[in-house]
């Protein structure tokens, strides 16, 4: 039954990005970073988003973001800058200690990638993907709701 393959899915992600946390806080952590405070150092090195942009983008609360933003900038890592768009809204720039840091993570996560994606041919890792991706669009166009 499609619904029971669906579940079987759906638990399978969840239980593997809690895999990828841990592993992305592992990757970070030589850099005084954790998952999330990359994610944010990541999107900061766009340096034309908001805080509440980020926070859409990465599917996180604002609030969270706003917290994670406000160390990171305590610390130099990131730097909040003037928004022609928008007067409250700042934009959150990364700093050259921010990238530096940034650029420590990447290695490492660059090298754990090939590691991991070696054992997967392209086409199997983009099928999942598209998987992926069409059942977050669902979910965030509000087609699966449920009852």
């Amino acid at each position: 039954m499609e619904g029971d393959a669906f579940s079987a899915f759906a638990i399978t992600a969840l239980r593997l990005a809690g895999h990828l946390t841990a592993a992305g806080d592992r990757l970070a952590k030589p850099a005084g970073q954790t998952s999330a405070r990359w994610q944010v150092l990541a999107a900061a090195r766009r340096g034309d988003l908001s805080v509440a942009q980020i926070a859409r983008a990465l599917g996180l609360a604002r609030q969270g973001v706003q917290r994670l933003a406000d160390v990171l900038e305590s610390e130099g890592l990131i730097a909040y800058a003037d928004n022609p768009q928008h007067q409250r809204a700042k934009l959150v720039r990364l700093t050259t200690e921010g990238a530096a840091r940034l650029g420590v993570i990447e290695a490492a996560q660059a090298g754990w990638a090939d590691g991991l994606g070696a054992a997967f041919t392209s086409a199997e890792l983009d099928a999942a993907r598209a998987v992926m991706a069409r059942v977050m669009e669902m979910l965030e166009g509000g087609e699966a709701t449920g009852g």
